[in-house]
Parts: C-alpha cells; structure tokens; sequence
C-alpha cells in the first residue's frame, strides 16, 4: 500500500508500536507519533523513532497540538484514552487494535485475564476509536488458538505478529471509507492492575494456580506472588509451598 503524501499520527508503545512506525514510514507516510517512556526491557518507540528520524513526543495527544490534519490515526498499545476533539480532528478515519475478540475483554490486561479464565480462544480486534473504552465498530477481527504452554509473553507475542500482518490492510479500509461492524455479543471489561492483585491463592485448584503463574509470566512486568516472593514457574511455586509448611 502506497502512503506518501498521506499524513498520519501514531499512538504506540512497545513492540506493536515499533512496527506500526516501521510499516507506515517504509509505505512512504509522513508521520508523527505519540508514545510512553520505554520501560526496563521494553521496545523504545522513542529510540527507533530517533534513528529513522520520525518526530515523536512522550507528550499526550491533544487535539491543540496536532503537527497537522491528520489523514489517519493510528492507535498500537497506546496506553491513554484519546480524547473526543483528537478524534473530530481525524474525522473518524482514527482506529486501534485491541488484543481480545471484542466486545470480550475491553480495557486492560486482556490476554492475562483471558488465560486466568481459561480461554480457548483469544485473538485480536482493530475497531474504530469512539468516546468509549474499546466501544467502536469493528473493522477486522481474527481469533488465535490458546496453546497449553503458552505464557502471558507468548501469547502476546503470537498474537501481535499476526495483528500487525493485518495493520496495512486495515489502515487501506478505513483511507477508503469502511464504516466497520456494530460490536454484539458477550460484553466484559477489566480495569487496568493484575488479576487478583497479582497474588496467589492456595486454596485454588493446582490447575488454575499453574495457569495463572503462566498467565502473568511477563518480563520485565511484575511475576505472580506467592507468601510474598515472585512466582515463575510452577516448580517455584510448588518449592515455596512445601518450605512454607
């Protein structure tokens, strides 16, 4: 797909941010981007912005410091809401992806609450920005298999590199004017924090303790706790329990 001439703004963060930037800027974009400080670990969008040359700011989007009128707006684990202004300035032509099959898991932490409740299914969805939380029409939708030994780290993963094989394709649907799809079906929503405070629970199952240990296996984000210490892996878990006796 052919960008050049077309001015677009990128809200990312962490590797799905990086390679919306990548994407964009080698279609011949003119770009400006919006990010978050990189975290211990983390893909800097800042940096690689810098070494290509792409302006980008940690600065909040708002709809009075635009660099432009923006043809499109493009949102990668973007970590802020944006604002109703930012998105008349677009016109609408303003789109996320969202790693859940929504209108299942809206707001944060997605995948870690799908495997704490043993999904099968997880997946993605690039919907339109509306004034909700995840609320907008769906523009492309695509599910990804849970594996029994995937970690919250691979799952993510997986599921990013096949979203952004479908970044370009979506950002052509909305340039061209595709209204999306009304989300229906089973609503939920989790606010941004680990599940359960991140601890675990020895009264749960085995079963749901080991997914769970696996569920929040993200570095450098905090591991699940157990009588106070970090939880990596089932082993660990099992040694501090019978030291704990």
């Amino acid at each position: 797909m052919e960008l050049t001439g077309r001015n677009i703004i990128v809200c990312g963060y962490h590797w799905a941010g990086c390679k919306a930037v990548e994407m964009l800027r080698s279609a011949g974009a003119n770009l400006h981007v919006h990010t978050h400080e990189a975290g211990e670990g983390t893909p800097g969008v800042v940096d690689y912005c810098r070494a290509t040359g792409v302006p980008c700011t940690i600065d909040r989007i708002t709809a009075n410091a635009l660099p432009f009128k923006p043809d499109l707006i493009v949102s990668a684990y973007y970590r802020h809401l944006i604002k109703p202004d930012v998105i008349e300035r677009a016109e609408g032509r303003i789109f996320n992806l969202h790693p859940s099959l929504l209108p299942k898991y809206r707001g944060c932490s997605s995948l870690t609450w799908a495997m704490v409740r043993n999904e099968p299914l997880v997946g993605y969805t690039y919907h339109y920005i509306d004034a909700g939380c995840d609320t907008g029409n769906i523009i492309l939708q695509k599910p990804v298999p849970v594996e029994p030994f995937d970690t919250q780290q691979t799952l993510y993963l997986r599921v990013m590199f096949a979203a952004m094989g479908d970044l370009m394709s979506v950002a052509e649907l909305v340039l061209g004017g595709f209204p999306g799809v009304a989300q229906s079906g089973e609503v939920s929503y989790f606010k941004r924090g680990a599940p359960h405070g991140g601890v675990i629970d020895p009264a749960w199952p085995d079963a749901d303790i080991e997914r769970f240990i696996r569920a929040m296996t993200f570095p450098p984000y905090p591991y699940a706790t157990y009588a106070g210490t970090p939880i990596r892996t089932w082993a660990e878990y099992l040694a501090k329990r019978k030291s704990a006796k």
